[in-house]
């Protein structure tokens, strides 16, 4: 009996809870059940929502399985009642669900992997929704389905990043790329956020958490792209397979895919930069570069222009491709349609003009070849010269000077010689056919040794030797048959061509030992390059050993008034100075390289600038890395120097104030104070006294910072700790205030358990008690929330108030120094948060603000993750 056909996978997607996924899938299966299919609800998540529970009310609904959990019990997908009650259609929420485990197992939430479970599911060896789904549509059974784009597990970074935490819910790619049919169940972030403010995505209480947090506009905005740039890729994928099914070879522009087609010369790089301009910034548009090369390597050009036009290529987005074929025009247009692409960019043929006599250039068979993809021909200073008679690039010959005197040598007296041998053996004892056998040979080897221009004179002075002394009638240039006639232009003719053939082969195979050692060179280099690392001590070892060196030193201008130079790094022989040295390699105006040894050839000379430049790069960074450390130093030393300044100015007058008040009413002689104010204006010395001492420790410290003696000291420190921390001193700074009137309102604290920072804890408390302090006085006794999510490479904490909040104009002057959020509120002096802002600064911290959603005011802390734990650091 043959198996039963799989199930056909319908995915509802979406890039966020409440978009309609649920609603769309509900209706669209009831369309389904209204034309007579059997359909039935598998599980359904209506989420409290009276609409979507309203939806299921006429379908027939599989009992969820009850799996108990920690003393809970939780409704889960019974795949096996789906099974066997064997519908046509099933509809089955929430694709990336993880299933709940039995009590005595893991939870499988835990783990990251999307597919792998820890210990038996509720179902049969099942850890995953979509692996019950599989099992379902195994046995036929179609299947409706909902996932948002988070749950991709090719997305799980991506997203992790934008939202600030991972998400631990995912489906394997080729699953969800294998649904029958994908819809996209879209709507505009700012119509998603309306909906959620109405109630109709999560619970009132929930609202402004998540307003805050995941629904933010662009967080939204960028999930909503992911998802149309995931879908689009479908699509275009679904195409290319209805194309090859079909044979269609011709090209449907679909998507705009512009194709450049490069030589690898110097104009290649102004033709991917006119392939930019036309792809622009058009959504959707796909720029390609293509590099064709003929199998025998003839249109191969220089490395530098070539890997210069690839480096352009890849900074821009574009797509690298190299191509093999004989005609160079006839295999770009046949990738050009492989490729789908709408429009190639070429440039105008280097071809010369006395060749382009005999046929059209690669452009014009491009041109003619291409039908409906469109051609642009670009124009560039390269060809503006080359096409210019009298111009053309002179070939360097590859043999040696010895070779090419020797072959004239053995030109001129090898046929003499063989002359003088054949008239000693005399006329009977060779033919005329043997004669010109026995030139040809020493034209080949004459070929061989000087290259084609000896040839071709051993070839013409054969012919001469041949006529006089062999030809009929002898001792004369007249001819007397017209077969001799013909045999001596053909021997020319061969002579020459056999020679041109030598000498091609001459010229390739010596072409191809010299690439040879180049490319060897290349990779040792490389390969060192790899295992040393990227210094300059690595680097000039590995120029010594490849180019087989006695010494080489690489010299560098000191920085004092004098510029002396001296050696940063060296290996072999040492070199002193630039007199003793056979060779040198200038960098720039602060750098060369002394080298003592055997002279390079020019191929390694190529390679020695190429990886020179290369070390002037490492040294131009390593020097740019200084100098960026530096200024780092100098920036976090002013911003904290600003900070303390303007906290001592700030929280000054306060303690003094107390202190003189608290110290007149103790003097009075006229009134007569109880015990218990007494204590209370000793408590206010003592308090005022405390403030003054922390506004003398961050005195010293900055004098410390002044005089370069103090850095700011980060260490692992865990989120909650310091939080703790900071509420507890602003609990503290009660002073003589009445017990029954707390200074802070009610503070609800959600922190990620386990977050580690990196921060200066002492600095990092002062930041947050700074921001606790500004929300108690301006937020008019509203509560407070503090939430911290961790995301790939930071930590993003929030402090939150529902007061009245500040407007939009405010919040771009709030860390300005001597700013109030109401003029009419007298209490401080505005510099707390431009304190918070400063200290902030010095940490590497980004403090912004924003309006919390619903009214009130929102700081927002993205602080760097710290890579160890406490216990680690110590």
């Amino acid at each position: 009996m043959a198996p039963p056909r799989r199930g056909k996978l319908t995915v509802f997607l979406g890039y966020a809870p409440g978009v309609g996924k649920t609603v769309a899938m509900l209706e669209a299966a009831a369309t389904a059940r209204d034309n007579g299919r059997d359909t039935v609800l598998g599980i359904v998540e209506d989420h409290g929502r009276a609409y979507t529970r309203r939806l299921t009310t006429d379908f027939e609904i599989i009992a969820r399985k009850s799996v108990d959990y920690c003393g809970r019990s939780f409704g889960e997908l019974d795949a096996e009642a789906v099974l066997a009650r064997a519908p046509e259609l099933a509809v089955i929420d929430e694709l990336a669900h993880t299933n709940v485990v039995p009590q005595s197992g893991t939870d499988p939430r835990s783990a990251a992997g999307p597919a792998v479970p820890t210990a038996p599911s509720s179902q049969t060896g099942r850890a995953k929704r979509w692996q019950d789904v599989d099992a379902i549509l195994a046995a036929g059974i179609d299947v409706f389905t909902t996932i948002n784009i988070q749950h991709l597990e090719s997305l799980g970074d991506v997203v992790g990043s934008i939202i600030g935490r991972a998400q631990a819910e995912r489906v394997p790619d080729p699953f969800l790329r294998s649904a029958d049919e994908i819809e996209l169940v879209d709507i505009s972030p700012i119509a998603l956020r309306a909906r959620l403010v109405e109630g109709s995505i999560y619970a009132a209480s929930k609202v402004d958490a998540a307003m805050s947090n995941y629904f933010r506009l662009g967080n939204l905005t960028a999930l909503r792209e992911l998802a149309l740039l995931w879908l689009a890729d479908r699509v275009d994928e679904g195409l290319e397979s209805y194309r090859d099914e079909k044979g269609i070879r011709e090209t449907w522009a679909a998507r705009d895919r512009i194709l450049v087609a490069i030589t690898g010369g110097p104009e290649s790089t102004t033709l991917i930069r006119r392939g930019l301009r036309i792809a622009g910034r058009v959504a959707g548009r796909e720029l390609h570069v293509v590099h064709v090369i003929e199998p025998d390597g003839t249109r191969r050009s220089g490395a530098p222009d070539l890997l210069k036009a690839r480096e352009l290529a890849e900074s821009n987005q574009a797509t690298w491709h190299t191509v093999v074929g004989d005609d160079v025009a006839k295999a770009l247009v046949e990738f050009a349609r492989t490729l789908n692409a709408s429009q190639i960019v070429l440039g105008v043929s280097r071809t010369p003009w006395y060749r382009r006599v005999f046929g059209p250039g690669v452009g014009g068979r491009v041109i003619s070849a291409a039908a409906d993809i469109d051609v642009h021909m670009v124009t560039h200073a390269q060809a503006a010269t080359l096409w210019r008679p009298g111009l053309e690039p002179r070939r360097s010959n590859p043999l040696s000077r010895i070779r090419r005197i020797l072959g004239w040598v053995i030109g001129a007296l090898a046929p003499l010689a063989l002359t003088a041998l054949f008239i000693a053996l005399g006329d009977g004892a060779t033919s005329l056919s043997m004669n010109f056998l026995a030139y040809i040979t020493v034209v080949v080897v004459v070929a061989l040794i000087g290259g084609l221009w000896p040839a071709v004179m051993t070839a013409v002075l054969g012919t001469i030797l041949i006529n006089w002394f062999f030809t009929h009638p002898v001792e004369s240039f007249s001819i007397g048959q017209l077969e001799n006639i013909l045999a001596l232009l053909i021997f020319i003719a061969v002579a020459v061509a056999v020679a041109t053939v030598v000498d091609l082969a001459a010229r390739r195979s010596r072409q191809a030992q010299i690439a040879e050692h180049e490319g060897a060179v290349l990779s040792e280099l490389a390969g060192s390059m790899i295992a040393e690392g990227d210094s300059p001590e690595a680097m000039v070892s590995s120029i010594r050993t490849t180019f087989f060196l006695d010494g080489v030193t690489l010299f560098v201008r000191g920085d004092d008034a004098a510029g002396q130079w001296r050696a940063l790094a060296a290996a072999g022989e040492p070199i002193r100075s630039r007199a003793e040295a056979s060779e040198t390699i200038d960098l720039d105006d602060s750098a060369y390289l002394a080298l003592t040894g055997g002279p390079l050839s020019a191929g390694e000379q190529r390679i020695l600038d190429a990886y020179a430049g290369r070390l002037l790069r490492v040294l131009t960074e390593s020097a740019l890395e200084t100098s960026r450390s530096q200024a780092r130093e100098l920036s976090a030393g002013n911003a904290v120097r600003t900070a303390l300044l303007t906290a001592v100015s700030h929280d000054l007058r306060t303690p003094l104030g107390a202190i003189k008040t608290a110290t007149s009413t103790l003097l009075l002689e006229e009134i007569s104070l109880s015990a218990a104010d007494e204590a209370i204006m000793l408590r206010t010395i003592e308090h005022g006294a405390q403030r003054l001492e922390k506004l003398i420790d961050n005195l010293l410290d900055m004098s410390r910072i002044q005089s370069g003696a103090l850095t700011i000291s980060t260490s692992p420190v865990l989120v909650e700790d310091v939080v703790a921390s900071a509420l507890n001193e602003v609990r503290g700074e009660g002073g003589g205030g009445s017990a029954s009137e707390p200074r802070l309102p009610q503070v609800t604290v959600d922190i990620e358990p386990e977050s580690l920072i990196s921060v200066d804890f002492g600095l990092f408390e002062r930041v947050l008690v700074n921001i606790v302090e500004n929300s108690a006085k301006y937020g008019e006794g509203s509560p407070i929330m503090i939430d911290a999510s961790t995301g790939a490479e930071a930590v993003h904490l929030r402090i939150a108030d529902s007061g009245p909040g500040v407007s939009q104009d405010a919040l771009e002057s709030i860390f300005t120094p001597f700013t109030r959020l109401n003029e009419s509120n007298t209490v401080g002096l505005g510099l707390g948060m431009a304190v918070a802002s400063g200290l902030c600064r010095a940490m590497g911290i980004e403090l912004s603000a924003e309006q919390t959603p619903g009214g009130g005011f929102t700081a927002v802390l993205t602080i760097p993750r710290a890579v160890s734990t406490p216990e680690e650091d110590q």
